[in-house]
């Protein structure tokens, strides 16, 4: 699933493209993408307006228009690309929008779970989640309170949206190898230290992911070279970059997890 960097890159590289251009068609090629409004109502709505800001929240590309926001997630193998007319439409495209500078915007999503949602109530969909994790609202001193407060296994924590946004598993065990913390530890009692240790890993992971334009560890990603960079992530069997030792891999909430069994031996 494409993470805070992969999002962040592609809103950046859609951004120069179609803010300021105006929707001249709208094609939904599978009903299921949209979750509000309906097909024939998304077509009436969205023709017409214009592109005024392309932005990230979270996992989350943020097209705000004239009138409304075009929410658009992801998942696990959705891609937004753009492209001139005429466009060929392929198996996987999803949705087509067609722009006033003779480009068509296409969201292609091979596996189907990607959705997008067109409404004037953007925080309807985005008030639950947790801060930016690049944010200046995000501050050692609010991470440590947060993960005091509650009573949760680290890395399941960390991936919950409502707590911080953006992150998935790739940084998760990016940040946690890190900051040297085991993905099982409690969050209750990590100290102000260690808080902060895992603050300036999650930032640093996250910021050298979008320096690098994501990971392109599969078929999905695109473009990216962070998986040459990885500390832990899919690492299984080779040496940590700090000890030497074999990382190792183990399940954590039925995800697929990375560690040093040296460097992250605190279960708090």
């Amino acid at each position: 699933m494409p993470e805070l960097p992969e999002v962040e890159t592609i809103v950046r590289g859609l951004r120069p493209q179609i803010v300021g251009q105006a929707i001249r068609n709208a094609e939904l090629l599978w009903p299921r993408t949209l979750v509000t409004p309906e097909g024939d109502k998304f077509a009436r709505t969205i023709i017409g307006q214009r592109v005024r800001e392309v932005s990230r929240r979270g996992k989350f590309v943020v097209l705000r228009l004239s009138v409304s926001h075009l929410l658009i997630h992801l998942r696990m193998s959705g891609d937004i690309f753009i492209k001139d007319k005429p466009v060929q439409i392929e198996k996987h495209d999803r949705l087509i929008l067609s722009l006033s500078n003779d480009k068509v915007m296409v969201f292609n999503d091979t596996r189907k779970f990607g959705r997008a949602w067109l409404t004037k109530d953007p925080e309807a969909v985005l008030g639950g989640l947790g801060p930016e994790p690049l944010s200046e609202a995000f501050t050692p001193e609010w991470l440590g309170q947060a993960l005091r407060s509650r009573k949760r296994r680290l890395k399941p924590l960390l991936l919950d949206q409502t707590f911080i946004a953006g992150l998935g598993n790739i940084y998760t065990d990016e940040a946690l190898h890190l900051a040297r913390l085991h993905p099982l530890a409690a969050s209750d009692t990590v100290t102000p230290e260690q808080a902060g240790r895992l603050w300036r890993a999650i930032r640093q992971v996250l910021e050298e992911g979008i320096r690098r334009n994501g990971a392109s560890i599969d078929w999905v990603y695109r473009g990216g070279d962070f998986q040459n960079y990885f500390r832990a992530y899919g690492r299984t069997g080779q040496p940590c970059p700090e000890c030497g030792t074999p990382i190792e891999r183990m399940l954590v909430g039925q995800r697929s997890t990375h560690i040093c069994p040296f460097c992250q031996n605190e279960e708090l």
